[in-house]
């Protein structure tokens, strides 16, 4: 079980990797915000992965800790998206 959870947790680093290459050259803002979320999402996962096949609780508590930041993220970058360029709500 733990060479499956391992397996999987290897194929999300690789998504990982092609996220951070697609964030560098995404052509809009919106574009590398959705890459930035896509990478909390895949860090979670690998995290809770790692957590179950290593036996170690704290990376749970890690992964929660970088879902937030991944949400917090997205929300900012949603009502800075959402506001005019002078600043006020449209």
């Amino acid at each position: 079980m733990n060479t499956l959870v391992l397996a999987v947790a290897l194929f999300l680093l690789a998504n990982l990797v092609v996220a951070l290459i697609v964030a560098a050259r995404g052509p809009t803002s919106a574009d590398r915000m959705l890459m930035a979320l896509l990478i909390g999402t895949t860090g979670t996962s690998i995290l809770m992965l790692l957590a179950q096949a290593m036996h170690l609780p704290a990376l749970v508590d890690v992964a929660l800790v970088l879902a937030l930041l991944a949400a917090i993220g997205g929300i900012a970058f949603a009502k800075l998206a959402w506001q005019g360029e002078d600043g006020r709500h449209d």
